[in-house]
């Protein structure tokens, strides 16, 4: 028999905490920097998830759960009532077009600079980035960060949990805690960014501590059924180097194992390494991966060989972007849009963001979109 796509696993109902999926494609969690400069959410927001509510899920992108939190320009947050109600726009819009979300929480931790957020940054170690950051006022050499005190490790858990309790005020169905791509959770994780000598620091059952912590309050704030834990093995992006990935990561899942959680969010998921295959049978809950995907790889393959390797949702990331009706490209076979100059990604505004065209409607399968923005 042959194989067609809408055969495909991805298009089957899938069940997530409390939530019914239509499908187990995920839109995943992407940086636009598209938030006022007070890190409320911008109307041009509502329009771009709305238009990718087909999606199964949508993780909506890094929003910070305090002040020292904040990465670069014009990323929300979710710490003040402002960015609380800017956020309940989006969710309503999302809704109203059918959709599903949850919010990833995110803390820079020493990826962070004062002139974006006027607070100097904080991290396990005083260990700078070794790059520059985007600012306001441009590219700027990165700063030592302050190495975070017992009292400071407290109030940042409390701070994600609140920020969790905001989130389902805002109207999402549940949070993402991020402990990947070098952020504050990460660098707890990495022997490189945390040389601390406490019991937060050291050997791996101390390092991962602070990321159980934060999971454990945001999991008793809003119930371990709404919260997904996002990480990324081996991931080196923002200077981090982990050194012992290959027993860091088993040991975590290890510990989150009976937590209840909703979902296990494995970044930079490849199926052909044995970690993928250890951490799949050690986690008993849901697990969404997230390929990596060349630039002009489909990404219809590398989803279902996820799936037949045990994974139950696939987070995409640059097809959502390109395609606000990627569902039903790929449930199609119609073509894809291509994404267009990188320097859109994050300058601001519709071009690059909100200006994608979906198929024209009633297009039949595999007819080519009229799409002179794919390029």
């Amino acid at each position: 028999m042959t194989h067609t796509t809408t055969e495909s696993a991805l298009f089957r109902p899938a069940r997530l905490g409390p939530l019914e999926l239509p499908n187990r494609l995920v839109m995943a969690p992407l940086t636009r920097n598209r938030a006022e400069a007070d890190g409320v959410p911008s109307a041009v927001m509502s329009t771009y998830y709305a238009q990718r509510a087909s999606a199964g899920l949508i993780i909506a992108e890094a929003a910070t759960p305090n002040a020292v939190g904040q990465t670069y320009p014009h990323i929300p947050g979710i710490h003040t009532a402002a960015q609380v109600a800017g956020w309940r726009r989006v969710t309503d819009a999302v809704r109203a077009a059918g959709g599903r979300m949850v919010l990833q929480l995110q803390h820079g931790g020493r990826v962070g600079h004062p002139e974006t957020s006027g607070l100097t940054p904080v991290a396990p170690s005083p260990v700078p980035l070794p790059e520059t950051l985007h600012t306001p006022s441009g590219r700027q050499a990165s700063v030592v960060p302050r190495e975070m005190s017992a009292a400071d490790i407290r109030a940042t858990a409390a701070d994600f949990a609140r920020a969790a309790r905001n989130a389902l005020d805002a109207g999402f169905e549940g949070v993402e805690v991020h402990s990947a791509n070098g952020h504050l959770l990460h660098q707890f994780l990495a022997e490189n960014t945390n040389r601390r000598t406490d019991a937060y620091g050291g050997p791996v059952t101390a390092r991962i501590r602070f990321v159980v912590e934060v999971v454990e309050a945001v999991a008793d704030a809003i119930g371990p059924e709404r919260v997904g834990l996002r990480v990324s093995p081996g991931n080196t992006v923002n200077g981090i180097a982990e050194g012992d990935t290959a027993l860091l990561y088993p040991t975590l899942v290890e510990a989150l194992a009976d937590s209840g959680l909703a979902y296990l969010h494995l970044g930079y998921a490849d199926p052909d390494v044995p970690l993928f295959a250890e951490l799949r049978r050690l986690w008993p809950g849901a697990l969404v991966a997230n390929p990596r995907l060349a630039l002009d790889e489909p990404p219809l393959p590398a989803s279902e060989r996820l799936l037949a390797a045990g994974a139950d949702l696939v987070a995409l990331g640059r097809s959502f972007l390109a395609n606000p009706d990627l569902v039903t490209r790929l449930r199609t076979g119609a073509p894809l849009n291509a994404v267009r100059e990188a320097y859109l990604m994050y300058t601001g505004g519709e071009e690059g963001y909100t200006d994608y065209p979906a198929l024209p409607a009633g297009s039949p399968s595999r007819q080519a979109a009229p799409d002179t923005d794919a390029r």
